[in-house]
């Protein structure tokens, strides 16, 4: 039985965007391809601490347990030696870091592979090795037009040979409800409070998402809507600058910093807010958008980024300049005063059928079985 190999830099560990596609990738190609043997090689996750669900036919290789400094020598020679030892059907890189050991596995035994491409680790590539591989991938899937026109535009790239795979997300957990009461008391607020929302990693490095923005457009908010509340979920190294700027900007008493939220929580995050923003300039997809469109929320997202294609060029929420602060403020405001010019923003449910219709599981697979028919690897 022939083998498929998928390279990842983690799924298990740490739960972002792409370690929720690459999580919903497997399986589904488990579903489309279910009499293949699959081999997951897993960068930075670690056996010890994994909660790892049934997967079937198919073998975890941790390698989260090594030194760092030489973690990625030795996951580069353990996907070189098993790419080579068992030559399998597909090779599927995760991540263009691991391309050029692909390149070399199918300069060396013609093993094809796939490259996923999702936003800034595909921008701007410069690195000949990460070009050439990139030019001899026989499929890369990218998850928004966005990266694959930037890709076009960047590198000599086959347009045939880039397809589009959006991200999915599962509607099961995030669904239209009203104000959970338990969160308005954590947070001291009252039901018929505006509360604008965003859900992010506030990493230093990635300070790309907006928020940061949102936090400047407020005093003008305020002045409108008097009463309105700020909840930013997430956590990372970029808090003490954020709670800097809440300060600088007296802003203490209308902005609540929530830290890690679980999963289980985060539907009703959603439902808590009247606006999801987040507009960033910096996303390959965000599937946030997709989880507050899900919840039958108003939702904003940057006109520079994968946010054009969550939000389908603005048909399921509103696209503005991420760097715009009075368009910010502007748009926030009038959503928040429900005059905004976009009827379908205030119809829940048709909001989350839009939605689920157009990014929703099935959908996800039927794009990905399609994609699988074109080619003449003998997956399925």
């Amino acid at each position: 039985m022939k083998e498929i190999h998928l390279w990842s830099p983690n799924i298990f560990n740490f739960k972002g965007g792409i370690q929720l596609f690459l999580d919903t990738f497997i399986k589904v190609m488990q579903q489309i391809a279910p009499n293949k043997n699959y081999h997951i090689f897993l960068k930075h996750d670690n056996r010890l601490y994994s909660k790892i669900p049934f997967y079937r036919n198919t073998k975890f290789h941790f390698y989260g347990q090594l030194f760092l400094p030489l973690r990625t020598f030795i996951f580069a020679v353990n996907i070189l030696i098993y790419g080579f030892w068992k030559q399998p059907t597909l090779i599927i890189a995760g991540h263009v870091n691991f391309t050029p050991v692909a390149y070399w596995l199918k300069c060396i035994v013609g093993v094809p592979y796939w490259i996923i491409v999702y936003g800034v680790d595909a921008w701007n590539i410069e690195r000949p090795a990460l070009k050439t591989a990139l030019a001899n991938a026989e499929y890369i899937l990218s998850i928004s037009s966005y990266t694959r026109d930037r890709l076009l535009k960047e590198q000599n790239i086959d347009p045939a040979k880039i397809s589009l795979l959006p991200c999915t997300l599962n509607a099961d957990q995030f669904k239209v409800t009203s104000k959970p009461q338990y969160l308005l008391k954590r947070y001291g607020l009252t039901a018929n409070q505006p509360i604008i929302l965003t859900v992010a990693r506030l990493d230093s490095s990635e300070k790309y998402k907006g928020y940061d923005k949102i936090l400047l457009a407020l005093p003008e908010i305020r002045n409108k809507i008097l009463d309105v509340h700020y909840i930013l979920v997430g956590k990372g190294s970029d808090r003490a600058r954020i709670e800097q700027l809440i300060t600088s900007l007296n802003l203490q008493d209308c902005v609540t910093l929530t830290g890690f939220v679980p999963d289980e929580e985060l539907c009703d995050h959603y439902n808590l807010c009247d606006v999801f923003a987040m507009p960033s300039k910096g996303e390959g997809f965000g599937i946030v958008y997709l989880e507050a469109l899900a919840c039958g929320k108003p939702t904003i997202g940057g006109n520079q980024d994968g946010a054009i294609d969550a939000l389908c060029q603005g048909e399921l929420g509103v696209l503005v300049d991420p760097d715009n602060i009075e368009e910010i403020t502007k748009t926030i405001i009038q959503i928040l005063q429900g005059i905004y010019p976009h009827p379908l923003l205030y119809q829940p449910e048709l909001l989350r059928q839009k939605v689920i219709k157009t990014y929703g599981f099935e959908r996800f697979k039927e794009t990905l079985a399609e994609l699988l028919q074109t080619t003449e690897l003998g997956v399925q």
